[in-house]
């Protein structure tokens, strides 16, 4: 059966509606499939090209029966390893490529920022390829005139404009291809890899413009692997590995999800839960005497969260964990002027080198808001022998905005193939907040020396 390719266009409505997801389907993928012939040698491509009853190529599946749809004014951010098949699958939506089996339905105007000025002649003029890039998207030359003082603007390249566009600088060709494909007023943008263009300048146009289409309700597709951008822009996450999606869901789950990914464990490798203190005893004798000790544990004095993330590969555990004042107290509320210590105890379940102990304050969707670990700080940690057991304290200030915060505590290390091993992470351990004795701006706490000198006499 032959491959479809449909684009349902339209009629849109220019009023500007709120960023609320509706029901209407905007893209809708039914059992892609893309297919690529490998040959062995040169002589076998064009053995099978004279003689197609030969066969003399393999396959490479970079698309496996992949399923989505996308309701208008989602923004779906799409997780996946270098050659995992995300950009494949844009090319494919944008119809650059054409898929081998499989359907795509689109339902409104796409605009795609893939492979910028992909549509660019570089003999014509900057204003001569506004025009043309315009007529490819379907607009017809009154329309590209309503906008091309818009997209001349926001370029801003000068009187390069009317140079052929062989002349320019990379920079300046990204500018108006970028110009060029953000302001066709699309319904669906798909945006891979390419926000980040330019100067700075041009980069805070592009994100503010990102930001527009997210408020009018636009449904965006946006490939990243910054999860930072995920979790600021996107309402929903999918995960590609091999051609398959392994994930379709909430932003933070698979935000975390990635993360093990790209340290190279499998949700089956990952040691999922929280191990008791019954578990811990059985496999690290020595717990019990620090237990003996120690008394009850640090964690139980504070609110633990019962969702936190935790996993690694067993080789250590980190088994308690807990903020203090400076004298040693127990504090779940900080107050971000004040010093605070953050401590973590891990034993060690294998002779381990030099190990790394982080700490990270993350808000409740999952943002970093700040962390630091001992190889940053560059603190030799030295070497531990299985069934040894360390405490690790972080003493700093805290300069973060009033509000709701988690605390997440880990050990890993590099192995001697010098790849980052995760021995174990608490992802969100502990529930803590966080109070200000002045207002704040922004996400942190300044504390300004402010001087005021009147110049007129």
């Amino acid at each position: 059966m032959k491959p479809e390719h449909k684009n349902k266009e339209q009629e849109t409505n220019n009023q500007e509606s709120n960023s609320i997801i509706g029901t209407q389907t905007a893209v809708k993928i039914t059992n892609l499939c893309k297919n690529y012939k490998m040959f062995a040698r040169k002589k076998d491509r064009m053995i099978e090209t004279i003689f197609p009853m030969i066969q003399k190529h393999g396959v490479f599946s970079a698309m496996n029966d992949f399923n989505l749809e996308v309701k208008k004014g989602e923004v779906l951010g799409v997780l996946g390893k270098n050659g995992a098949g995300k950009s494949t699958l844009l090319k494919m939506i944008t119809g650059v490529v054409t898929q081998t089996s499989g359907t795509i339905e689109l339902n409104g105007k796409v605009s795609s920022l893939l492979e910028l000025g992909t549509a660019f002649n570089p003999e014509l003029t900057g204003i001569d390829n506004i025009y043309q890039h315009g007529q490819v998207m379907g607009l017809s030359n009154e329309e590209i005139k309503e906008k091309e003082q818009e997209i001349i603007e926001f370029a801003d390249i000068g009187d390069h404009l009317y140079q052929p566009v062989k002349t320019y600088s990379s920079g300046m060709f990204a500018r108006l291809a970028f110009a060029c494909a953000i302001n066709v007023d699309p319904d669906i943008l798909i945006v891979d890899e390419v926000l980040s263009v330019g100067d700075m300048a041009f980069q805070l146009k592009c994100f503010k413009k990102f930001e527009q289409f997210k408020k009018k309700g636009k449904t965006i597709l946006f490939v990243t692997h910054s999860i930072t951008d995920i979790l600021r822009n996107c309402t929903r996450t999918i995960i590609i590995d091999a051609g398959r999606k392994i994930f379709d869901g909430d932003v933070k789950e698979g935000v975390e999800r990635y993360k093990k990914m790209i340290v190279g464990l499998t949700p089956q490798e990952s040691k999922e839960g929280i191990l008791t203190d019954a578990e811990i005893l059985k496999k690290n004798p020595n717990y019990k005497q620090v237990i003996e000790k120690t008394g009850e544990l640090w964690k139980t004095h504070f609110s633990e969260n019962p969702n936190l993330i935790t996993y690694g590969n067993g080789d250590a555990e980190v088994i308690d964990y807990g903020m203090f004042d400076e004298k040693g107290n127990y504090i779940s509320v900080l107050e971000n002027d004040k010093t605070v210590v953050l401590k973590s105890k891990i034993v060690f379940n294998k002779d381990i080198k030099d190990p790394i102990f982080t700490m990270t304050v993350k808000d409740f969707k999952g943002l970093e808001m700040g962390g630091t670990n001992t190889l940053i700080e560059k603190i030799a940690t030295g070497n531990y022998q299985k069934g040894d057991i360390v405490e690790v304290s972080f003493k700093q200030k805290i300069n973060i905005a009033p509000g709701k915060y988690t605390l997440s505590f880990s050990c890993t290390h590099f192995n001697h193939r010098g790849e980052l091993e995760v021995l174990n992470r608490k992802y969100d351990a502990l529930l803590i907040e966080v109070l200000s004795t002045k207002d704040t701006v922004g996400f942190i706490r300044l504390d300004s020396d402010i001087t005021i000198k009147k110049l007129n006499k």
